[in-house]
């Protein structure tokens, strides 16, 4: 979180809103082509390996099977996206002369999506001391990089860096590796398991609708608001969406490292019930007084993590905040659907509230300026947690 509140101040600095703005693109369009990569089977790879914990043969079929289908897919998305580098730079960074970010984009993928299985055999293994330290050292080299890009290169430099990295965490994440016990290169790679190979089917389908529709409808809010408010506008929104982004990593960390792997190993309804008041009764307080700091010393953060010219985001934060409580508290219920691959419902509900939000923004836009994107935030996670909870409810799972 740290490392990620440092780059934005140094993209602030460097870049302007504008150039914030098109950061924001360009890692939306990364998040989308890198979860298709390693076929979002991640989730599936942390499950399975915390359910197979005490069969080695198992969690190696997974592995070989996520490694072997994650390496073919990501070799064919590299290919693409070299050869579709110029459409891509004009359609989504609107300059065909930033193309080479696409090519240093093709070049690191595969190692991408490796360190990231890497990582959720790390999870899934319970190897919290090595994950966090993995993760430590990525944010750090992506501290380091983006720094040292933007100051020499400007924008350029920012968006190269936001892909280059990838390849020194990769090697830092194996390193770690290699000195695990259960680490082998032919543990990683193999023949593919076709029982396996469904099983991580449904949770790359609901890994892929999530990370595939929360990126598109934040391209087409930055896209809606930059053509009807301007770019400095769409700046201030991205900039308040990645301060949302950093803090909440302390809930998504804790949602992803712990919740998950327990939610897949209990059977029980009760167990279920009561690891879901516990999450309520330890993180909510954590998250609302976190939001509350975040608002009354929104202006000291907006110039220490900025600069002046994102003042502008200040009417923000209220609603913002509001739909991120909102937000923390639903996804302790939407985890429970991953967990217990309700695949069908979770693919529907992620499709339906990210058009919703898309909507709302441009339906409120015209009555109250760029407030509207926090004030659809706000009224969609609210309307999201309500369902979430129904769902839930209704198939008898608390």
């Amino acid at each position: 979180m740290l490392t990620l509140l440092g780059i934005n101040k140094v993209l602030a600095i460097y870049v302007g809103p504008a150039g914030y703005a098109a950061f924001g693109q360009f890692q939306n369009v990364v998040q989308m082509i890198s979860t298709l990569a390693n076929g979002a089977i991640n989730t599936g790879v942390t499950k399975y390996t915390a359910e197979y914990q005490d069969d080695e043969y198992q969690q190696r079929r997974v592995w070989q099977t996520a490694g072997t289908m994650a390496l073919f897919v990501a070799l064919i998305l590299s290919a693409l996206v070299f050869l579709f580098r110029e459409q891509l730079a004009i359609r989504f960074l609107r300059d065909a002369s930033l193309i080479t970010v696409f090519e240093w984009f093709a070049a690191t993928l595969v190692l991408f999506v490796f360190n990231t299985l890497l990582l959720a055999i790390l999870n899934g293994k319970k190897d919290i001391h090595r994950y966090v330290l993995a993760n430590i050292a990525g944010s750090l080299s992506a501290l380091f990089v983006t720094v040292m890009m933007v100051v020499y290169f400007g924008l350029l430099g920012a968006l190269i860096a936001l892909v280059a990295y990838q390849s020194i965490a990769f090697f830092v994440t194996l390193l770690l590796c290699l000195k695990t016990e259960w680490f082998r290169w032919d543990a990683m790679i193999g023949p593919v398991d076709g029982k396996v190979a469904k099983n991580l089917a449904k949770y790359a389908v609901m890994a892929l609708t999530s990370s595939i529709t929360v990126p598109m409808s934040q391209i087409l809010i930055r896209d809606h608001i930059g053509q009807t408010l301007g770019m400095d506008a769409a700046g201030h929104w991205e900039a308040m969406w990645r301060l949302s982004g950093a803090y909440l990593m302390l809930f998504t960390s804790i949602l992803s490292v712990y919740y998950l792997p327990r939610l897949s190993e209990l059977k029980k309804r009760q167990d279920l019930r009561g690891e879901i008041f516990r999450g309520y009764i330890l993180i909510l307080p954590v998250a609302i007084l976190t939001t509350v700091l975040i608002y009354f010393f929104r202006n000291k953060i907006i110039l220490f993590l900025f600069s002046l010219d994102f003042l502008g985001m200040r009417d923000l934060f209220f609603w913002q905040l509001i739909g991120d409580l909102f937000k923390i508290a639903s996804w302790f219920l939407a985890y429970v659907m991953i967990a217990k691959t309700m695949t069908f419902i979770y693919i529907v509900t992620e499709i339906f509230f990210a058009i919703l939000i898309y909507q709302f923004i441009k339906f409120s836009i015209p009555f109250w300026g760029l407030e509207a994107a926090a004030i659809s935030h706000a009224a969609t996670y609210f309307i999201y947690l309500i369902c979430v909870y129904i769902i839930i409810k209704k198939n008898k799972l608390i």
